[in-house]
């Protein structure tokens, strides 16, 4: 193997690692929201559908990693899923908690998107071709994603401001 080689397998295993936490950080903040959702059962429900998409993905990258002889990092898992159930509860104190959880949710989705496009390449670069299929079909999730909380946030936004009207903002929130 040359430098430039070895740079790139670290590089993508790296990355690999981190794309794991992320996706355990992602479950530590939407299952407590989905978990707290009374008057948006749509998002609850697409909630629902990406939870059990995040944990195939995890499994994705658990057999990528596998297939370097390599495993997720405890810690990292641990640290992220921890900060991602303290942002889900630092939005459950919000009055517009429904609409701010729409906003962190869009922002993350393309963070994870941005990780997967970002794998691609070092996978294409360093010639990890086995993974490239598994990261692709986890980067098509996360843009399905972010796709639907964009189509769906004005319906939300609607939604919160006629409860709040109708019953103030502790009734609209989720």
């Amino acid at each position: 193997m040359t430098h430039q080689t070895d740079a790139l397998r670290e590089l993508f295993i790296t990355g690999l690692v981190n794309a794991h936490a992320v996706e355990k950080q992602a479950l530590a903040i939407m299952t407590p929201q989905v978990s707290r959702i009374e008057h948006y059962p749509e998002v609850a429900d697409r909630l629902r559908a990406h939870i059990e998409e995040t944990n195939a993905q995890i499994a994705r990258l658990d057999e990528i990693l596998g297939g370097f002889d390599t495993s997720s990092s405890t810690f990292k898992d641990l640290g992220l899923s921890m900060s991602g159930g303290m942002a889900a509860l630092g939005h459950s104190v919000a009055g517009d908690e429904i609409v701010k959880n729409s906003f962190a949710n869009y922002a993350f989705e393309h963070f994870e998107i941005a990780a997967y496009k970002s794998l691609l390449v070092l996978a294409e670069d360093g010639g990890f071709a086995p993974a490239t299929p598994l990261l692709k079909q986890s980067l098509g999730e996360e843009e399905a994603m972010a796709a639907w909380i964009d189509e769906a946030l004005p319906m939300v936004t609607r939604r919160y401001a006629t409860l709040y009207a109708e019953a103030g903002a502790s009734k609209a929130k989720v």
